[in-house]
């Protein structure tokens, strides 16, 4: 019985990186990728906002199911649809890829639903407070210790959210959301022993029964904009695989490339061009405790990044 594992799980291990990958340093290939990908991140409300009139769980629906034949393509270009294979037999990997698919849909419904309701910038608050709270996870969950920069961090991060839920007489309901379900899916998506294309094609494949059914009860009731709507509304759900998927995958096979440190600071231009989408271009209200609030997140930013420069010197 051991014999017969021991090939499968060596089959499962995360694929390395190739020839090009800077291991003391970074390259410019990956660079460029990950950019691309937070950019891309970071103007998809734009995409998203011309498909506020489409249900959001029908959105959802479209993003998973059009970005499987795209994950396939990129595996099967690739060369690796035979560890796909092999994953998609392995009942514990499936348990844990079920698990990181139901983390990132709900990320994905909630960041829709912020889009959908004009409020593109309680999104870009929760991914601002993203590292803090991975930070903070790794502090709790993988018993990492914490520099006081990090501890000071994580406090200011907190304390802009005391804020706002005192204005608001609430919490940051969205926010939150969103950064509490893409910080324990990261953390999930650890222990995927497998690459990163592999695992996100076999998330999408376990979610697209569910996407299926859904649309199939939207045809039923009569309210399924897919087909109903005009070619525009169609061509632009088709395209939800395409801006789902390309920009996961050039993260993917960017930071690879990179230095962690590199990865840290890159990861607050998606959030950036968020907010200054929502303020300039939607006309979001930036007044209140946001003033507070978001200056607050600012700076624990800028504590995570002395933290992390300090480490990489």
């Amino acid at each position: 019985m051991r014999a017969t594992q021991a090939p499968l799980k060596a089959s499962l291990r995360p694929e390395p990186a190739d020839d090009s990958r800077a291991l003391d340093g970074d390259s410019l290939a990956g660079f460029l990728l990950a950019l691309s990908a937070y950019l891309l991140w970071g103007a998809l409300p734009l995409y998203l906002r011309l498909l506020d009139h489409v249900d959001v769980a029908e959105v959802l629906a479209h993003r998973v199911l059009w970005s499987v034949p795209l994950a396939l393509a990129v595996l099967w270009a690739t060369g690796r649809l035979r560890s796909l294979g092999r994953a998609m037999r392995d009942i514990r990997m499936l348990g844990m890829a079920a698990l990181t698919a139901a983390l990132v849909s709900c990320n994905w419904g909630v960041y829709l639903y912020a889009i959908a309701s004009e409020q593109a910038m309680s999104a870009a608050l929760g991914y601002y407070i993203n590292p803090i709270f991975s930070v903070l996870l790794a502090a709790l969950v993988l018993r990492e210790k914490l520099s006081r920069l990090q501890w000071a961090a994580v406090a200011l991060a907190a304390l802009a959210v005391v804020i706002l839920t005192v204005e608001a007489g609430r919490l940051p309901v969205l926010s939150l959301a969103l950064t509490v379900s893409w910080g324990f899916y990261a953390l999930a998506k650890r222990a995927l022993p497998i690459g990163p294309n592999q695992s996100f094609a076999l998330e999408v494949m376990l979610l697209s029964p569910f996407a299926l059914g859904y649309l199939a009860w939207l045809a039923g009731q009569g309210t399924l904009a897919f087909g109903t709507t005009g070619g525009r509304d169609m061509a632009l759900l088709i395209g939800c695989g395409v801006v789902t998927a390309v920009p996961l995958m050039l993260y993917a096979n960017g930071a690879k490339r990179l230095r962690l440190t590199t990865i840290g600071l890159m990861q607050y231009i998606a959030p950036t061009c968020i907010f200054l989408i929502a303020v300039f271009l939607f006309g979001e209200p930036f007044e209140g405790a946001k003033l507070w609030a978001f200056p607050m997140i600012w700076g624990a930013l800028v504590l995570y990044s002395a933290d992390l420069w300090a480490r990489r010197r």
